[in-house]
């Protein structure tokens, strides 16, 4: 497994699938304060950048669940985990892994997304 280090903070990266994914758990760590992706998955801003990511790279993706989700971003009672995500609308983009080595991770444009 190949390790950035940004901010004195190592940031794991893996292969899944022939493509790069880098950790946003790994990323969470050198960030001030409390946030968790659930957060951010909540944000419709980022909902819709994830949806043209996906209608970009991935001709699996399920349109009519990401407009059921995206119509609730936004709302106080909405909530998604990446797990959900991934398997309601078929992304690739995420990836949330258990085990020694899980946590959350996201093709390399979304988590440069993602650290801004």
């Amino acid at each position: 497994m190949k390790k950035l280090v940004v901010k004195n903070t190592e940031i794991s990266m893996k292969k899944i699938e022939d493509r790069d994914y880098i950790s946003l758990t790994d990323m969470l760590k050198a960030k001030d304060g409390v946030f968790f992706i659930s957060d951010w998955l909540r944000n419709r801003n980022t909902l819709e950048f994830l949806g043209i990511w996906e209608r970009i790279y991935n001709p699996a993706f399920n349109y009519g669940e990401f407009a059921i989700i995206k119509s609730q971003a936004g709302l106080n009672r909405f909530k998604i985990s990446v797990k959900e995500w991934v398997a309601k609308t078929n992304a690739i983009g995420l990836k949330a892994t258990a085990g020694r080595y899980g946590g959350t991770y996201a093709y390399k444009d979304i988590a440069f997304e993602f650290g801004m």
